[in-house]
């Protein structure tokens, strides 16, 4: 796609990375969650889970508009759990996840890394199914509300790479 590229993330990302997550969350994620399900959802995300993932070595690629700014992110694991695709809206229906989901593909290739896995959300579940990946099952639990528990759902979904 046209105007963005996709490369590793820098320490520099990590405040514009927050904001893009807590955008598509509560606005993106409005589509197919429940208000309720969007604010408790939002309340869990913490930005030192991504500061986290970079200081243990894992494989952060972004997506950057023209600008070089971050339009959309996926974290790899070690051990192949993909992590985190979010998509800010403004750049979504770009091509971003998949192009995404190929470059951590290809790092988890290089990683010998056979078998990719992930928790999609309802919305990122038809990326990763364009991308390959195999619905395992819907994943039903509680997160932690304003008024108690709130019941949400994404689904487990797997990649053998060859």
């Amino acid at each position: 796609m046209a105007g963005y590229t996709i490369r590793a993330f820098g320490p520099a990302d990590a405040e514009a990375i927050a904001a893009l997550t807590l955008a598509a969350i509560r606005q993106t994620a409005l589509r197919a969650y429940s208000p309720e399900q969007v604010a408790a959802w939002s309340a869990r995300y913490s930005p030192a889970r991504l500061l986290e993932s970079a200081a243990r070595g894992d494989v952060i690629l972004v997506a950057a508009d023209a600008d070089d700014r971050p339009a959309a992110y996926t974290v790899l694991e070690a051990e192949g759990h993909l992590d985190m695709l979010y998509c800010h809206p403004a750049h979504t229906e770009r091509g971003l996840g998949l192009r995404l989901l190929n470059e951590a593909e290809e790092a988890a290739r290089k990683l010998g890394v056979e078998r990719l896995y992930t928790e999609a959300s309802e919305l990122a579940r038809p990326v990763f199914e364009r991308a390959g990946y195999a619905l395992l099952h819907r994943r039903d639990f509680a997160i932690p509300g304003d008024d108690g528990e709130v019941a949400i759902y994404n689904y487990a979904m797997e990649k053998q790479l060859d």
